[in-house]
């Protein structure tokens, strides 16, 4: 089955701390208003959230470009993926 395009959430990771045993959900296809959270926009695209528990209370970087090969955490994919904020 095909899916909706994956929409870009913005050019850097989100710093975010996760708390032990808690059930988080995050954003796949980067229509939600609430990233890098899932706030039920990818309903119809074909494109499921990322549903992961905490394994220990820590800082992490969520991805927010959506092309990382790790996710839902950043793998710096956004540095080859995305164009400058400013022209050089």
């Amino acid at each position: 089955m095909s899916h909706s395009p994956v929409h870009r959430a913005g050019n850097r990771p989100a710093r975010v701390e996760l708390r032990e045993g808690q059930t988080y959900t995050w954003c796949a296809c980067g229509r939600s208003a609430n990233q890098p959270w899932c706030d039920g926009s990818h309903q119809g695209t074909g494109i499921d959230p990322v549903v992961f528990v905490a394994e220990r209370d820590d800082t992490v970087f969520l991805c927010l470009c959506k092309s990382t090969g790790s996710p839902p955490l950043c793998d710096g994919t956004h540095n080859k993926a995305c164009k400058p904020d400013k022209p050089d």
